[in-house]
């Protein structure tokens, strides 16, 4: 059997699913591309979260990506202007709130970014500069617990107010437009 695989620029405000059967109204991922039957977004990000996702018709593949061996790479700006010492905690892992418990996350790479990313406009604002400082840095996993790289940012005292996935693997999001699909023969 052929299967189709996909890399989208997930944009804000869209859930990473294609079905939502609670009672409100929520933009979905089949929304922007007639996807084929079948489907599937590997891995998620959150509906205020942006970025690089990859859809693939093939479960198999799925379990590779997502799995401990890819490593999933994220631009975060946060509130406040992050400093080393920051960067290096993240760096080392850091407790946060996993299922009701306490996780100190696995050791990944972090730094600061000196340029500002250059993104197009989220569908939402962020806060303006009255209201203090913002900056940006990138964290690369290779875990994905439930919002782990907002939870870092928070547990070194800066929360994340935006957050883009510029890279899994070898697959970069490069200058594709939020909500825009590519169709691709293979992620390898």
């Amino acid at each position: 059997m052929s299967h189709q695989h996909f890399i989208l620029h997930k944009p804000y405000g869209y859930l990473s699913q294609f079905i939502y059967e609670l009672k409100r109204k929520k933009k979905l991922l089949g929304e922007l591309y007639d996807f084929p039957a079948g489907t599937m977004a590997i891995g998620r990000l959150d509906e205020d979260s942006e970025g690089l996702l990859l859809l693939t018709t093939d479960g198999k593949m799925s379990e590779i990506i997502r799995s401990k061996k890819v490593d999933k790479e994220y631009y975060v700006q946060v509130d406040g202007i992050i400093n080393q010492e920051a960067i290096d905690k993240m760096k080392a892992g850091v407790e946060i709130g996993f299922n009701g418990t306490k996780y100190i996350t696995k050791k990944c790479e972090a730094t600061l970014l000196t340029e500002i990313p250059v993104f197009g406009t989220r569908g939402k604002k962020i806060r303006d500069e009255r209201h203090g400082p913002t900056s940006w840095a990138s964290i690369t996993v290779n875990e994905g617990k439930f919002r782990q790289v907002r939870k870092m940012t928070a547990a070194v005292g800066f929360p994340t107010l935006r957050l883009v996935r510029v890279r899994i693997g070898n697959i970069h999001l490069d200058n594709l437009q939020a909500g825009e699909v590519i169709e691709i023969e293979s992620f390898q």
